[in-house]
């Protein structure tokens, strides 16, 4: 039996990895309409086979699209500002560029009032002073400024709103959709957690 697909295959490689099935007919006897010899029979392995050879088809034509527009990108920006090589765009499709999202982002442990400027944090990972943040829940956000970083709070500029335990403290708050190539608003999140116990 041929090496069927059964899954995602590498986007890069040096050979076709589609094998393609050899069908034959049955052969009959022309008089008495006897089969002599079985044709090849149709399983779900074959039809599976098909499937995954057209998905990773397009898999790797959207691939070679991307990269595509990723050239055309950094030749348009080429000839506006020489040398730069595309290192001012990124094509949000999730491929590594020259340039990354900060993705700093971490949770206010205590509720906060309207005018508090330190914040007890679940971590200062990634957050260095004299950088702009987003502070957000599901009643309000604002951007401020840190002024000083703690050994587990991040003080900034007095706040305008008050927030509750569990509010974000992000450097981006941002979400990319590398399905559609799109740059969308985050989301405050909830979770609901459910306690078992382990006999």
């Amino acid at each position: 039996m041929n090496n069927l697909m059964n899954g995602e295959i590498p986007l890069k490689f040096k050979k076709n990895p589609y094998e393609r099935t050899q069908w034959h007919d049955d052969a009959t006897d022309p008089v008495t309409g006897e089969v002599i010899d079985d044709g090849t029979p149709f399983m779900s392995e074959f039809a599976n086979n098909f499937e995954w050879g057209i998905y990773n088809a397009y898999r790797v034509l959207i691939e070679h699209a991307r990269q595509m527009q990723r050239l055309q990108v950094q030749l348009e920006l080429d000839g506006r500002v020489p040398g730069n090589s595309g290192t001012f765009a990124d094509t949000l499709d999730g491929s590594s560029n020259k340039i990354s999202l900060d993705k700093a982002l971490t949770d206010i442990i205590e509720a906060v009032e309207i005018g508090t400027t330190i914040l007890k944090v679940a971590n200062i990972e990634g957050f260095t002073s004299f950088t702009q943040v987003t502070i957000f829940d599901d009643v309000a956000s604002e951007d401020v400024i840190i002024t000083a970083i703690g050994a587990d709070t991040i003080t900034v500029q007095a706040l305008k709103n008050a927030y509750k335990k569990g509010a974000k403290v992000a450097r981006s708050n941002v979400a990319i959709d590398t399905i559609n190539a799109e740059m969308g608003v985050g989301k405050w999140q909830t979770f609901n957690v459910e306690l078992m116990e382990v006999v």
